[in-house]
Parts: C-alpha cells; sequence; structure tokens
C-alpha cells in the first residue's frame, strides 16, 4: 500500500523523488518488522486485558504435566494479536498486486480461523480437546489442496492470466503434463539436483508440508516461548530464500530457480518475524498470554506455504527440525502404544511423556532449559540451512 502510495506521489510532484527509497525490498523488509513490532507491543497489552475480561483462559488437560495446572485460567487466543500484527503490516509495507503474498495470507488466516474455532470450544463450552480431529484435518487439508493447486501452476507461470491457461491445458492433457524443473523437488547441498514430481506429485507434497507445518508448531507450542522463537528464525530464514529466489541475478549466481515475485515474501517474513517477537514480550516465562492454536497452526501454515513458493521444502525441514522432531515423537508415541497394547494387552511408550518438550520435563529440566536449549538447537539448525545458499 504504502510504496503504491509513493509512487503515486513522485508522479505527481518530483518534490516527491525522495520517496523512491520505498521501492527497496530491503528497506520495506524492515520497515516491515519494525510495524510489526512496535504494533504488537502497543497493543498486547489491550489484547490481553480484553481477553482476560472475556475470561478466554486456557484450560489444561487432565493428563498434562502437573507443573501446568498453575498455568490454568492464562488468556488463550493470543494469536489474534501475531495475525493482526503481520497482515497489517503485510499490506502496508508489500506490492499489493504480487499474487504469492496473498496466497500466504489467505492460507495463514484461514488456518488461523481453524484455530480461532478450536480456542473458542476449548474456552466456551470448556472442552479441553476443541475441535475434534477429523473435522480440523478435513478443513486444514481443504484449505491445503486449494493452496497447493494454485501454487503449482502459478510458480510455473508468472502471471495469473497464464496461470489459468496452464490450468486449462493440464485438464485438456488428460491431467498429465510436465512441469519446468523449477516446480520439482530441490535438494540442499546440489546446485542443479531437482526431482520432477508432476502436477500431482507437487501438490501432495506442497499439501503435506502445510499441513504438517501447521500441526507440527501446534504440537511445539506446549511451553511459554517455546515455539513463537523458533517461529521468527525460520520465518527470517525463508525470507532470505525469497529474496534470492525472486532475484533474477543472484538466484542465477546461487544456482537457484528464479521465481518473479517470489522476492515480496521478504516482507511478510520480516512483519512474521516483527510480530513474532512482540508476542514473546508477553510470551516468555511466567506467560502472561499463550497464542493458541488461532496462532499455532496460522504461522506453522505460513511457513510451509512460504517454503514451498521458494523451493525449499527440505530445507525448511532442517531448520524447522524441532518441530519435525517434535510432531514425530508424538506420531512415534501413539503409535507404539496402541500397537503394544494390542500385542501386549497393556500399552508401552517409547518417552516419559510426549510431545518431546514434556520428556525432557519428566526428565527433569526445568521449562525455561527446555526453552532455551530448543532455541540453540533451532539457531544451529537454520545455520545449517542458510549454509545451503552457498554450499552447493
Amino acid at each position: 500500500m504504502l510504496p503504491s502510495l509513493a509512487q503515486w506521489l513522485q508522479t505527481v510532484s518530483p518534490e516527491f523523488g525522495f520517496l523512491r527509497v520505498f521501492q527497496y525490498l530491503t528497506l520495506r523488509a524492515v520497515m516491515a518488522a519494525l510495524t510489526a513490532l512496535l504494533m504488537g507491543l502497543a497493543a498486547g497489552p489491550y489484547v490481553i486485558r480484553r481477553l482476560t475480561e472475556l475470561k478466554i483462559g486456557q484450560p489444561i488437560r487432565g493428563y498434562g504435566m502437573d507443573s501446568h495446572h498453575i498455568k490454568s485460567g492464562t488468556p488463550t487466543m493470543g494469536g489474534v494479536l501475531i495475525l493482526f500484527s503481520i497482515t497489517l503490516s503485510t499490506l502496508l509495507w508489500t506490492d499489493l498486486s504480487n499474487r504469492f503474498v496473498w496466497i500466504v495470507l489467505l492460507v495463514m488466516l484461514g488456518f488461523g480461523a481453524i484455530g480461532w474455532v478450536d480456542d473458542w470450544r476449548k474456552v466456551v463450552n470448556k472442552d479441553p480437546e476443541g475441535m475434534r480431529s477429523r473435522e480440523k484435518y478435513f478443513w486444514q487439508s481443504l484449505i491445503g489442496l486449494l493452496a497447493a493447486l494454485y501454487l503449482v501452476f502459478s510458480i510455473s507461470e508468472n502471471t495469473n492470466m497464464r496461470v489459468l491457461e496452464l490450468f486449462f491445458s493440464w485438464v485438456q492433457s488428460g491431467f498429465d503434463l510436465d512441469l519446468p524443473p523449477k516446480a520439482g523437488l530441490l535438494l540442499p547441498f546440489f546446485k542443479s539436483v531437482s526431482y520432477p514430481l508432476g502436477v500431482l506429485g507437487f501438490v501432495i507434497l506442497t499439501y503435506l508440508v502445510i499441513v504438517g507445518s501447521s500441526n507440527a508448531v501446534n504440537l511445539t507450542d506446549g511451553l511459554d516461548g517455546l515455539a513463537i522463537m523458533p517461529v521468527v528464525m525460520v520465518g527470517a530464514c525463508l525470507g532470505i530464500f525469497a529474496y534470492v529466489t525472486g532475484s533474477a541475478v543472484y538466484s542465477k549466481y546461487l544456482f537457484f530457480p528464479h521465481i518473479p515475485g517470489a522476492g515480496e515474501l521478504l516482507i511478510f517474513c520480516s512483519a512474521m518475524s516483527g510480530a513474532g517477537l512482540a508476542f514473546l514480550w508477553f510470551n516468555t516465562h511466567p506467560a502472561q498470554v499463550f497464542m493458541g492454536d488461532v496462532g499455532a497452526l496460522a504461522l506453522g501454515a505460513a511457513l510451509g506455504t512460504v517454503a514451498v513458493i521458494v523451493r525449499q521444502e527440505v530445507v525448511l525441514a532442517i531448520m524447522g527440525g524441532i518441530f519435525v522432531v517434535e510432531a514425530l515423537s508424538v506420531m512415534f508415541q501413539v503409535s507404539w502404544f496402541k500397537f503394544t497394547k494390542k500385542r501386549y494387552g497393556q500399552g508401552r511408550r517409547l518417552i516419559k511423556m510426549a510431545p518431546l518438550h514434556h520428556h525432557f520435563e519428566k526428565s527433569g529440566w526445568k521449562e525455561t532449559q527446555v526453552v532455551v536449549r530448543f532455541w540453540i538447537i533451532t539457531m544451529l539448525l537454520c545455520l545449517v540451512g542458510l549454509s545451503t545458499l552457498k554450499l552447493r
């Protein structure tokens, strides 16, 4: 919005020539992060106060950690603060004609709506489980598949008109269409290794990345500040990949596929980092507010969508290793428990408690130790992910 306004003012009068500075992507990224940060810090106390007045307090599951029962009643659904800051800051500083920014915003807000309903049921109905798994996965799958169907063609073409033409070509070909190499699965640490996925393979991979990352971040969000800081770090790194992928010069130099328009996602990622840091101000131990599913599901889906657009799904799995391990710990724990119960008549556990952060709490780590150590691991993994920019 503001870049368009600055450009219009320049055409009106040469006195506004200094506004050309807003054409620079890096400056707008800094301003987006700063705007989201200040907006979150300013609105945070009001949001927490309103959530408290509405008695939107976090219910604690009966089978959860005993030490967490003291947190019962802490305002939740604070993710609305994050989503509001990200959305407004992005709209202010990005090019509103960019299709990639809009698809990421729509996916984020769509998953946020699912989380909102889930949190609302937990609070109003006093049901710690919230939305049932089948219903939640249905809506997540619907949004994920719609996003995947759009992205499979939009990454291959430069305009929405060409996207529509490619879609009709795919239908007329009997749903058998070869995509350009940049739509393939890229492997890090290799210069030009791209595995062709085809339309169906791309859609399936994108669906798994978006829905999987959404639920992985949600599972990680179990301790004060545990999820939001890795989201900030991974989002910031994905912003760098977006900047490189969207630049014809840098992408060619670093052997990355050039995807016109992807650079604008740096604005979104910067806004996400700023909004996340503002939320961490209130979410640090002892937390004044929790983000709830409305924040965790939305942020995870946004990370997955950005990673798909910049063709860094594997790198996302590396940098978001904490999210991956947390999700796998739940999957393996549940599967092993069901298997042993069916075979031996009594369920057994692989770890003391899932997700993994609760296992370390059960092992004697303090909550702050778990959180900070997971932050350090994420920082290390992000550095490994960033190294793939050059080590190819």
